[in-house]
């Protein structure tokens, strides 16, 4: 027996327009699109424990794998939040080799100071990639104040 929840669909025609969908489906998002928060959560939810795994020194078997996480999609999502006129594909490379490059210099600079430990390489990263979501984020809103008040 089947049951019906969703009847959006049942009251126009069923003609196929180009993408091959029903006119009723028409201005819905596509099933992998709804997985895309769930997703982005849970990558965050990873990045954070493994984030306070290093930070709070415990001993765990997923403190490598997800440290190592952390400390690529931390700094990937503040370069990422400054290219947000870049097409996906573009954006997405840049941010992870962005991200990269942070960790490199953060890395070559403690050690140039003699100042290298992981705890303390975890928090400049922290430290860093926040700094730059955060300029990010009022240059953003900056750009968007400048654009109302021309209007």
């Amino acid at each position: 027996m089947q049951s019906f929840t969703d009847l959006t669909g049942l009251d126009g025609p069923t003609e196929s327009d180009d993408m091959g969908e029903a006119a009723g489906h028409r201005g819905r998002r596509p099933p992998a699109a709804d997985s895309l928060p769930v997703v982005a959560g849970a990558a965050a939810a990873i990045a954070g424990v493994g984030g306070a795994l290093a930070l709070a020194d415990i001993g765990s078997p997923l403190r490598a794998p997800f440290t190592l996480f952390f400390l690529i999609v931390a700094p990937a999502c503040a370069v990422g939040a400054a290219l947000r006129s870049l097409d996906p594909l573009s954006r997405a490379v840049i941010a992870t080799g962005g991200a990269i490059a942070v960790d490199l210099l953060i890395a070559q600079t403690m050690l140039a100071l003699h100042t290298w430990t992981v705890r303390g390489g975890v928090a400049a990263v922290a430290a860093l990639s926040l700094l730059l979501f955060l300029l990010a984020h009022v240059r953003h809103h900056r750009g968007r104040a400048a654009r109302s008040r021309a209007s």
